[in-house]
């Protein structure tokens, strides 16, 4: 079971989230609560698999939450997906930051919220790869333009860097190695590679620093 923690200030949107999620056969919601404070202390109690977090709630934002919750000085992070309500919410980059594994809209469906929530628990996916292709290539486009590129600690092979191209375009891993001729295992092993040459923690990061660096061909 994938347990899951929601927290909203709004009370329908959290009803809603219970209802969908409740009815699937492998998730379990074990919280829901309406700010900040509540969402920390409980995701710190019951060690969710999963944290869906609303940006703007009473007591702490979600930001905060989300850099309390899986920030990079946190020692056994909990994945969080931030929910939004606009695609190109000027805070998401800031929860990228905090160590976000994802992103979704509000408005999104049933079936991309529980896809959300299976791929946040797997570590596989960005979240609603569209929407997260456009947020990122956003904020690479408001990167100044003569910005330093950030350079990995060891070049990255032709084949990562292919990898790093189809993550940047919100491909899975199963449709990167579909594309690319690679295996699932090769695929990851890439990836854990690209992580540790530009000091990445996630995927998401991975296709954010590719955006920064004008890695990703825009087509």
């Amino acid at each position: 079971m994938i347990r899951v923690l929601i927290a909203d200030d709004q009370d329908m949107v959290r009803i809603g989230f219970r209802m969908i999620l409740d009815a699937q056969d492998d998730i379990e919601v074990v919280a829901d609560v309406a700010d900040g404070i509540e969402a920390v202390r409980n995701a710190r109690e019951l060690r969710p698999d999963v944290c869906l977090l609303d940006i703007r709630m009473p007591g702490m934002d979600g930001l905060q939450v989300t850099k309390q919750l899986a920030g990079p000085d946190v020692a056994d992070p909990l994945k969080v997906v931030v929910v939004t309500t606009f695609d190109l919410d000027e805070y998401v980059h800031t929860a990228l930051q905090g160590g976000a594994s994802g992103f979704l809209l509000k408005d999104a469906g049933p079936a991309l919220l529980i896809e959300a929530i299976r791929a946040a628990a797997r570590g596989d996916a960005l979240v609603s790869p569209q929407i997260t292709v456009r947020l990122l290539k956003h904020f690479g486009d408001q990167q100044p333009a003569r910005r330093p590129a950030e350079q990995p600690s060891e070049p990255l092979t032709a084949r990562e860097l292919d990898v790093v191209k189809a993550t940047a375009r919100g491909l899975t891993n199963t449709e990167i190695g579909t594309e690319l001729y690679l295996s699932l295992s090769t695929v990851k092993t890439h990836l854990a590679s690209v992580q540790g040459k530009i000091g990445a923690r996630n995927r998401v990061e991975i296709a954010a620093w590719a955006w920064r660096n004008g890695v990703v061909d825009d087509a």
